[in-house]
């Protein structure tokens, strides 16, 4: 009989012989199966749109196709395209081992060959309902470790912008999917200064977030020294290069704000921030060093731009210019100054908004990486 966690599995059966179907029907009832039997691949596609079962037990041959099996393979393909976790086991005469061979290459899980062993059969079903439990219980644990990765992220990121007077600031953090490897912080270090930071981990899910996390940690326990932002960037690309794998590494800007309108910066292989003077003219900031985490004695340098008002800085990680569109056209940095350019008479929030509205709409809402944006006008 089935095991406890096995009881009452549901069954689907389609085969157009209706001595077959009767058969397996006594069989697998005996054993305490839930059963529904077709005799077509519309029957079978019909019950799979209306419920859900743990295994499709289904012949490769119908009354339209005695002999090729085509239609059974075109059935299957099908039913993956409904199901893609559903466990299909095909029969098949004895003499078309071939035919189930190529089924199993299109994605069956197993084969029964007829006229059939009860016992490997019962054995057959039961493995392959087993392994779709095992893979629902795993794909449920990882959700919900996804979601609590998710909301421990978003508990991370500043909750909100710190008010600096002679600057006004806004920010857009947008993940494509439940974590982020992007990291944006602002963080006002006393009267006279405020940290900006952007980073963009390689690599996408849980590592590149726990990645993220660990930047953001070091960023938090560095930034109160007040160091030179070379010396920041230096002491937390020795922390990363401690910690990651090969072929891991972070992009990294960090800068600060003074009341000066004095801006002080470290690029560390970053996407070059923009800033847009009053007059149109796009300044990249692109002094700083290599990315964190592939050479832990880089020496990092700091640069300095003096700030007027009106002027416009934007930061911002790569999946605002390269998200794409239909054709595969990327948005690209070019795009992105013109955008700038034009609205530069904004205020920061304006400029945040007409950002991320120009990207969706130019990809169609298919965010295919995390898209960070900071955007400071200077009053």
């Amino acid at each position: 009989m089935l095991r406890p966690e096995l009881s009452a599995p549901r069954t689907l059966i389609a085969d157009d012989q209706p001595d077959v179907l009767e058969a397996l029907h006594l069989l697998l009832k005996r054993e305490g199966y839930q059963i529904e039997a077709v005799n077509s691949p519309k029957a079978v596609l019909d019950r799979l749109h209306d419920r859900e079962y743990d295994v499709l037990l289904m012949d490769l041959n119908y009354a339209l196709d005695t002999t090729s099996g085509q239609e059974g393979l075109d059935l299957l393909a099908r039913v993956q395209k409904l199901d893609s976790t559903l466990p299909v086991v095909v029969m098949t005469a004895w003499g078309s081992i071939r035919l189930a061979v190529e089924a199993m290459q299109r994605g069956a899980a197993d084969f029964v060959e007829k006229p059939w062993d009860n016992s490997k059969l019962l054995s057959t079903l039961r493995t392959q309902i087993e392994s779709r439990n095992e893979r629902r219980s795993g794909a449920a644990r990882e959700s919900g470790e996804i979601e609590a990765a998710s909301a421990t992220q978003r508990g991370l990121l500043p909750q909100a912008i710190p008010q600096f007077p002679g600057y006004e600031i806004s920010a857009a953090w947008r993940p494509a999917g439940a974590v982020s490897g992007d990291y944006l912080d602002l963080l006002r270090l006393d009267a006279n200064h405020l940290a900006l930071s952007v980073a963009d981990v390689i690599g996408k899910g849980v590592p590149a977030a726990l990645l993220m996390s660990n930047v953001q940690a070091a960023v938090h326990a560095l930034a109160g020294e007040m160091l030179p932002t070379g010396e920041l960037c230096r002491r937390i690309n020795r922390i990363v290069a401690a910690n990651v794998g090969s072929g891991k590494f972070i992009t990294f800007f960090y800068g600060v704000l003074d009341s000066a309108r004095r801006f002080s910066y470290t690029n560390a292989g970053h996407c070059e921030p923009i800033l847009v003077r009053q007059n149109g003219e796009c300044v990249r900031m692109n002094h700083g060093g290599v990315v964190l985490g592939v050479f832990p004695d880089w020496e990092y340098r700091e640069e300095h731009v003096d700030l007027e008002p009106g002027d416009r800085l934007v930061l911002f990680t790569d999946g605002i210019t390269e998200i794409a569109n239909a054709t595969g056209e990327e948005f690209g940095e070019e795009r992105l100054m013109e955008l700038l350019r034009a609205n530069r008479a904004l205020d920061a929030e304006a400029i945040e908004k007409r950002v991320m509205a120009a990207i969706a709409e130019f990809s169609g809402g298919n965010f295919q990486d995390d898209a960070t944006l900071i955007v400071t006008a200077v009053e």
